[in-house]
């Protein structure tokens, strides 16, 4: 596929986020294509990574000279890789998931704020998140960057902006080359696999120490803020917090984590992995989300007044919260594996509760000041698409607010003994998002059905796998 030559131009129609441009020296980001062609010769780049998220969260586009990148290009991608599953397939069309019928091209647009060295690879190379237009350079709206963009645009239609923090569990593990065999954690500088039960431990991180220093090192060079990292329960589980920010910037920066722990962990020899439940009998890993909503205008935040008590906006949010999140789950939680990780007594909300401090809740109102008043989002896995995972969370307390829905009780106790109040499987999931009717609105339902499509996709393919479960206790016994 060749696209026709022509200058790379920003996307029309999709709302950007108000940012200061970056300074031409920065590690991070350049502010227009005079001084991105001046960022790349100082730094001696020969090489740019032009990538965007698909649906999963993974990175597809081209690499090019950066030479080329500078003059009167254009980059296409077909519009075929919004529509594969996690494993490569290409579902049935069905009445709302369809196939555009000449699988024409979609443009490239290069975000130049996140313009950024790739600091693993060998050769100097550049790599800049993009946006994806039509061939007119109009917007596609079910691009997971322009998904959420659209809900960023609601909140600015109101004077509002939300600021996010994400927080990002995942597991390092040993290199395992046949998937018929369990996952295990890896061996440390003690030569000892790391056992489970180390939250917090400063010696669990030691274990690692040479790796944890080049995920900082890889971070600075890109420019991307590690708030801090700690050592979660499992063995081998760490978390890594993010300054508190812009959704699109913290969306670009999960997105660019998930490489950086992935490459930096390879030139130790071993895995790093943001599957929501990698080892049985272990926590799950989750990207919790804090959320809190600004006047632009005045900086102020939203979910306090005046006097520093929490206002009706805030209450309206935890109210959209429970009663959206629950049919948005297949964007928080978007495989099967997914669920497994929501379970009981697995240190893993279950519910759609809500309280003050409490970890138990889905959707825990940490001690802050009034003006740092925020909902901590505890649903989402780390296998989600950040870009997604935060516009289905935004969307659900924007649309609390709009339809100013009161949320229950707090709740003062465990909220994980009673029953599950969410969707126990990924089918479920998808079903309920396609019912909300409030979803068409938020999302666009041209995203809906090809989001619904893509996912009922792969859970056909996963029903064409046997498990070990099925073996040992089938195989004999029926």
């Amino acid at each position: 596929m060749s696209p026709k030559k022509t200058t790379l131009k920003p996307a029309r129609n999709v709302p950007a986020s108000k940012k200061t441009p970056p300074e031409p020296g920065s590690l991070r980001g350049v502010a227009n294509w005079k001084e991105a062609a001046r960022w790349l010769r100082d730094r001696g780049i020969e090489d740019i990574e032009c990538i965007t998220p698909d649906l999963a969260g993974v990175a597809r586009g081209k690499m090019m000279p950066s030479s080329k990148f500078t003059s009167n290009t254009s980059l296409a991608l077909p519009s075929a890789i919004y529509r594969h599953t996690i494993s490569g397939e290409y579902p049935d069309e069905t009445a709302n998931f369809r196939y555009e019928p000449r699988d024409s091209d979609l443009k490239l647009v290069p975000d130049l704020s996140t313009l950024s060295v790739v600091p693993w690879e060998t050769d100097p190379t550049a790599q800049v998140i993009c946006d994806i237009v039509d061939s007119d350079g109009g917007e596609v709206p079910y691009t997971p960057r322009n998904v959420l963009k659209r809900i960023m645009s609601l909140y600015h239609e109101r004077g509002w902006k939300p600021i996010v923090a994400p927080e990002i569990e995942f597991y390092l593990v040993a290199k395992n080359d046949d998937p018929d065999y369990p996952l295990h954690p890896p061996k440390g500088r003690s030569g000892r696999s790391i056992l489970g039960g180390q939250g917090y431990s400063i010696a669990g991180i030691n274990e690692f120490d040479e790796l944890i220093d080049d995920i900082y090192h890889f971070s600075e060079k890109q420019g991307l803020e590690i708030d801090t990292l700690i050592h979660e329960e499992g063995p081998a589980q760490l978390e890594i917090n993010l300054r508190h920010g812009d959704p699109i910037e913290l969306a670009d920066q999960v997105f660019l984590f998930k490489r950086t722990m992935r490459e930096a962990a390879l030139k130790h020899g071993i895995y790093a992995t943001f599957m929501a439940k990698p080892m049985q009998g272990q926590p799950g890993s989750a990207m919790h989300i804090h959320q809190s909503v600004v006047n632009i205008e005045t900086g102020k935040n939203i979910f306090s007044n005046p006097d520093g008590s929490a206002s009706k906006e805030f209450f309206h949010f935890i109210g959209g919260m429970q009663k959206f999140v629950p049919s948005a789950m297949a964007m928080l939680a978007p495989y099967v594996n997914s669920y497994r990780r929501l379970t009981p007594d697995m240190a893993c909300p279950v519910n759609n509760a809500w309280g003050y401090d409490n970890r138990t809740t889905a959707f825990r109102v940490p001690v802050s000041d009034p003006q740092a008043r925020r909902v901590e989002n505890r649903l989402p896995s780390s296998d989600a698409n950040p870009y997604l995972a935060l516009a289905a969370s935004l969307a659900s307390g924007l649309l609390g607010i709009m339809k100013e829905i009161e949320p229950t009780a707090p709740t003062e106790d465990s909220a994980n003994e009673g029953s599950i109040d969410l969707p126990r499987g990924l089918l479920e999931a998808v079903a309920l998002l396609e019912d909300e009717p409030a979803f068409e609105e938020m999302f666009g339902k041209q995203f809906i059905g090809l989001y619904a499509g893509v996912k009922r996709g792969e859970f056909e393919t996963f029903m064409q796998v046997i498990s070990p479960w099925e073996r040992e206790f089938l195989l004999l016994n029926v």
